[in-house]
C-alpha cells in the first residue's frame, strides 16, 4: 500500500487530493500538511510519495532534493501530465480533465521508480543555456542576441529540450532547470 504525504498550503487544495486519492486509489495511506515542517515531524521518509505545488516545493528545495525521484508537482495548466526521467520529480497539470489526471496519478502511484533511474537524454551545453534563458523570461529574439546564434537555431533548441525532456511548460522547465542546479532559488519569482 502506498504511503503519500499531501503537502499543500492550501487547505481545500490538500484535502480535495486527500480524498482524489482515498477514492480513487484505494488502498492508499494518505495523509495531508500544510507544509514541509509536519512531514519532518514524522521523519520525513516514512512517505513513498510527496505530493505539493510548485510553489512549495521550491521554497523548500532543501527537503524535496533527496526526495526528488518521488516528487509528484502539481503544476498550473493542460495536457501536462509528464513522467520525467527517474532523478526529477513527476509533474501533473491541474488543469487537465479529471479522467486524465486520475491516468497520470494512477501511472506515477503504481510505477516502481528507482533512484538509479536516470534519464538518458542529457541536455547539451547550448541546450542548457537555452533552458536558462527560457526560465528567466527571456524570448527568443533575446535568447538568440545573447548567445549570438540565429532565431531558427533558438527554435531547434527548445524543440530538442522539449522532446528530450517531455516538458512543455515554462513551470515545468523552471523546476526541472532548478532540480539540476542549472537555476537557483534566487534566479526565480515565487
Amino acid at each position: 500500500m502506498p504511503r503519500v504525504a499531501v503537502i499543500l498550503p492550501d487547505l481545500l487544495q490538500g484535502a480535495g487530493m486527500t480524498a482524489v486519492l482515498e477514492r480513487y486509489f484505494s488502498p492508499v495511506e494518505v495523509e495531508s500538511f500544510a507544509g514541509v515542517g509536519g512531514v519532518l515531524c514524522t521523519g520525513g521518509n516514512y512517505y513513498d510519495w510527496y505530493f505539493t505545488d510548485s510553489a512549495t516545493f521550491a521554497a523548500n528545495v532543501d527537503f524535496f532534493l533527496p526526495r526528488r525521484n518521488q516528487c509528484v508537482v502539481l503544476i498550473p495548466g493542460k495536457g501536462d501530465i509528464v513522467a520525467t526521467g527517474g532523478d526529477t520529480p513527476r509533474l501533473i497539470g491541474t488543469g487537465d480533465t479529471l479522467e486524465n489526471l486520475l491516468e497520470g496519478i494512477g501511472r506515477t502511484l503504481a510505477s516502481d521508480r528507482s533512484p538509479e533511474e536516470v534519464s538518458s537524454d542529457e541536455l547539451s551545453a547550448r541546450e542548457v543555456q537555452v533552458l536558462q534563458l527560457v526560465v528567466s523570461g527571456a524570448i527568443n529574439k533575446e535568447i538568440a542576441d545573447r548567445l549570438n546564434i540565429s532565431l531558427n537555431t533558438v527554435l531547434t533548441h527548445r524543440k530538442n529540450i522539449t522532446a528530450k525532456l517531455g516538458i512543455k511548460t515554462i513551470s515545468g522547465l523552471t523546476l526541472y532547470a532548478l532540480m539540476h542546479g542549472y537555476i537557483s532559488t534566487e534566479d526565480i519569482a515565487l
